[in-house]
């Protein structure tokens, strides 16, 4: 996948409609230093948002595999331009991701904002809670982001408990 081409392409649009936006997933993970193999891009958006950019993605030939209230998916039938999902929040939760973005140079010349690895933290086990079979998957970059410098432990607990995973944290964290 043409990473940069398809980051150039979304960052613009973002821009040109006042879309706030952040990197999630993998890239988000090399942000902070930790990097793996990904065939996608993900982002989360504010969900007012959500038709803008389906209908953009769609304008520009990808296919929307999935489009839910939380979450869209769509590839590309150019091999090149790849698949992007997308994680749409609101309200409070909105409002303290974007808050709390760093910005970060990927890509070359792009500054892009990053979820706070806090933000990351808690959409990963958000994941493992309601897809039991991403453990394994998510529970690698979680050990990881938990160990990531200036990270709030506290936050990071509260957030397993409150998805009743204490456990693992523990496993993480021991």
């Amino acid at each position: 996948m043409k990473f940069r081409k398809t980051v150039e392409v979304l960052v613009s649009f973002f821009e040109e409609q006042g879309i706030d936006y952040a990197l999630i997933g993998a890239f988000a993970l090399h942000a902070y230093g930790y990097t793996r193999a990904t065939g996608d891009l993900d982002f989360i958006v504010r969900r007012e948002s959500r038709e803008k950019v389906v209908s953009f993605l769609e304008s520009l030939g990808y296919h929307t595999l999935e489009c839910s209230r939380g979450f869209s998916n769509h590839v590309h039938p150019l091999e090149g331009l790849g698949r992007v999902d997308f994680v749409y929040v609101s309200g409070e939760t909105a409002d303290a991701i974007f808050s709390a973005v760093r910005r970060t140079p990927l890509f070359g010349r792009h500054e892009l904002p990053v979820a706070k690895p806090e933000h990351l933290i808690a959409l990963k086990v958000f994941a493992m809670k309601n897809d039991p079979t991403r453990l394994f998957r998510e529970m690698a970059d979680l050990e990881y982001l938990v160990r990531v410098d200036g990270v709030n432990q506290e936050e990071v607990k509260k957030i397993f408990r409150q998805y009743g995973m204490e456990d693992r944290y523990e496993q993480l964290v021991s």
